[in-house]
């Protein structure tokens, strides 16, 4: 069963009986043709006028600049540059021998040798700190403390299996009979 013809000149897209005429082509008005007129603008369309690069296709893809990633010092166009001083300071680099004078000093704790290692190394650190202002102050005091108490305590260690060698030689009868 089909629906009947809508009432009026009013077309129903559901009614399946064929149009009477032909629709008008639109880009025919009385006879003539129409020029094309320019539609809307495409936001997304690349800027003609925009500067090619010569080199884009030799870039490799892997020194690009990541989407949303501004390098440091890039300042956007319409933005004013940035104020020196302005945000947080960057640290200090940090000093490698009160890094490495640290890290001996703790494994000190395993083979004692790298202790007083540490300890000196720590004053050397604290020293080429004061001179040229680099970071890690802190790492060499520690290095220095943890150092010089291993070394202490090696000592001690030391001389207490040193007087029990001697109280046990002290002690021995040398008079045995076999």
């Amino acid at each position: 069963m089909t629906n009947p013809p809508p009432p009026g000149n009013w077309s129903d897209p559901t009614w399946s009986a064929q149009p009477s005429s032909p629709a008008p082509d639109p880009t025919v008005v009385a006879g003539q043709p129409v020029p094309p007129q320019p539609g809307p603008v495409d936001p997304y369309a690349p800027d003609p006028y925009a500067p090619v690069d010569p080199y884009a296709g030799a870039k490799h893809p892997a020194t690009q600049p990541m989407p949303g990633y501004a390098p440091p010092g890039y300042t956007p166009p319409g933005y004013p540059p940035q104020y020196p001083g302005y945000g947080y300071p960057q640290p200090p680099k940090t000093n490698g021998m009160a890094i490495a004078a640290f890290v001996l000093a703790l494994i000190g704790f395993t083979s004692c040798i790298t202790a007083p290692i540490g300890a000196i190394l720590g004053h050397v650190a604290q020293k080429q700190i004061r001179l040229s202002g680099e970071g890690g102050a802190g790492m060499a005091k520690a290095a220095i403390i943890v150092g010089w108490i291993l070394t202490g305590l090696l000592v001690l260690v030391i001389a207490i299996y040193v007087a029990a060698i001697i109280y046990a030689i002290a002690t021995s009868d040398n008079s045995s009979s076999y």
